[in-house]
């Protein structure tokens, strides 16, 4: 039996990043999803009763939810519905948390850009030019020039599985293609 469910809803906390234990990416929200009724005699709408869910990614989806999703941002989820109860002080509570398949904008009230992540380098992404004949040499502004020997990386051992992005302070942060890891902002 698979207990798949799909929450339309909106974004009610910041996104919380961690990594498990094994090194494994992980991001959480709480999601508010409230049902809408028309009242047939005058009109108008009227919010029903809101149903809370924590919402938990993980691996790559967890990169791309910190990435890509914020707080009162209307979304759809898509996962495996887990109900926990325990008791306390003679009384029983539940929890109701998603672990997340899928994570989407609701495209019903804006609109969005997708830009796709992959284990691949980022340039390997975009159309490239046909390779050049042995001894060819391609420049868009003019000659082109032979970079000069020396023991420096050229590009400062960058890892070529790594993308840059910028963070929610507007920093630069390098991005494990990988593992959907913010490498350098300390989450």
């Amino acid at each position: 039996m698979s207990d798949t469910i799909t929450i339309r809803g909106f974004v009610a906390t910041e996104i919380k990043s961690s990594t498990t234990p094994g090194g494994v990416a992980t991001a959480s929200f709480r999601i508010g999803s409230t049902s809408r009724r028309r009242d047939r005699e005058t009109g108008t709408w009227s919010d029903g009763h809101t149903n809370w869910f924590l919402v938990q990614g993980y691996r790559h989806l967890a990169g791309s939810i910190g990435c890509s999703i914020r707080k009162g941002q209307p979304v759809i989820v898509v996962g495996k519905l887990k109900i926990r109860s325990w008791e306390r002080d003679g009384r029983v509570y539940y929890s109701h948390t998603i672990d997340a398949d899928a994570v989407g904008h609701d495209l019903t009230w804006g609109t969005a850009n997708f830009i796709r992540s992959s284990a691949k380098p980022i340039l390997s992404l975009v159309d490239q030019e046909p390779p050049l004949a042995e001894g060819e040499h391609r420049a868009a502004d003019g000659p082109f020039e032979e970079p000069e020997d020396s023991d420096e990386d050229p590009d400062g051992g960058a890892d070529p599985a790594v993308a840059f992005i910028e963070d929610t302070n507007g920093e630069m942060v390098p991005l494990d293609l990988e593992t959907g890891e913010l490498a350098g902002s300390g989450v």
